[in-house]
């Protein structure tokens, strides 16, 4: 794990996303992260020593799946497939789909594996999968305050985790999608799905991928708007969660049959026509039984720095 010092930032963007938005000053007390999202190989650590088994493994209960499609109670997962034309980018059911035996040992549907991807980010993963995992590891899920602040690398109010611009010099800094989404990656970083999650350069704190390559569950409820975190809403002192900010004890789940949680950094999905969300200040909403090819989890340890 890596130590992240800590220090008042400026979370969020006014120049984006709305939901990105307001843009306001935030302080973090220090905590440890991991270097590197949970890779296939760690997961299977944690799945041979308790037995556990994932969303995506287990069939859903057609009661409780609100607007699901028919077969969505087997088991299995959301995957991208790339389609052969073009269609309105707003509707992304013509590239994800629901595939029986997608799974986090099968992440592109039942005929894929990971022998081959062990320091790969883990993906099918839901928020709960992720939370066991942490919970086994004795660490924690990172609030989105102590994300963006891990992301940002020391560099305050920069656009991406390494600086202003997206390939300094040329080089491409994430795994992010190169050409016309979702029809032709270009691979021009070297990496059609996932990728190793030391391939591309750390940031200035020595933690790897938190841009690119999979999307990141937090521990924070979605709410549409950032909301200016205050003393009776940090649930850890210095620490503020997002989402619903209701008294000392934090946020509370919103009133939703399937509430959502925080997810951040982008994927290798992410294109500059169609997902401009490789930055730490960006965030989307994800619902916390949902898994698919291209989100992931790393986890936080809020104890002392050694000295």
């Amino acid at each position: 794990m890596v130590w992240i010092p800590d220090g008042t930032f400026q979370m969020g963007s006014d120049n984006h996303y709305p939901e990105e938005a307001p843009a306001h000053l935030v302080t973090v007390g220090g905590f440890w992260i991991d270097r590197t999202p949970v890779t296939n190989r760690q997961f299977a650590r944690f799945v041979i020593a308790t037995g556990y088994k994932t969303n995506a493994e287990t069939p859903a209960d057609p009661e409780s799946c609100t607007g699901a499609l028919p077969d969505m109670p087997e088991a299995g997962s959301l995957v991208f497939e790339r389609p052969h034309s073009t269609y309105d980018l707003r509707d992304c059911s013509r590239w994800w789909t629901f595939l029986k035996g997608a799974n986090w040992r099968h992440p592109y549907g039942p005929r894929s594996d990971i022998n081959s991807l062990n320091d790969h980010p883990v993906v099918q993963v839901s928020y709960r999968d992720a939370l066991a995992y942490a919970q086994w590891a004795g660490k924690e899920l990172p609030n989105e305050a102590e994300w963006e602040l891990a992301a940002r690398g020391g560099l305050g109010r920069a656009e991406f985790a390494w600086g202003d611009e997206l390939t300094p010099g040329g080089v491409h800094m994430a795994n992010t999608w190169q050409g016309e989404f979702p029809l032709r990656n270009l691979r021009q970083d070297g990496y059609e799905r996932t990728s190793p999650v030391t391939a591309f350069p750390p940031n200035g704190y020595g933690v790897y991928d938190m841009i690119g390559n999979v999307w990141e569950w937090t521990a924070d409820w979605y709410s549409p708007k950032h909301q200016a975190a205050t003393p009776e809403a940090c649930s850890i002192p210095g620490n503020p969660r997002g989402g619903r900010m209701e008294g000392s004890r934090g946020p509370r789940a919103p009133n939703l049959k399937i509430p959502r949680k925080v997810v951040k950094g982008g994927s290798h999905l992410c294109a500059p026509n169609d997902c401009r969300h490789c930055r730490p200040a960006a965030r989307i909403a994800e619902a916390i039984d949902t898994s698919t090819s291209h989100l992931g989890f790393r986890c936080v340890l809020r104890i002392p720095a050694a000295r």
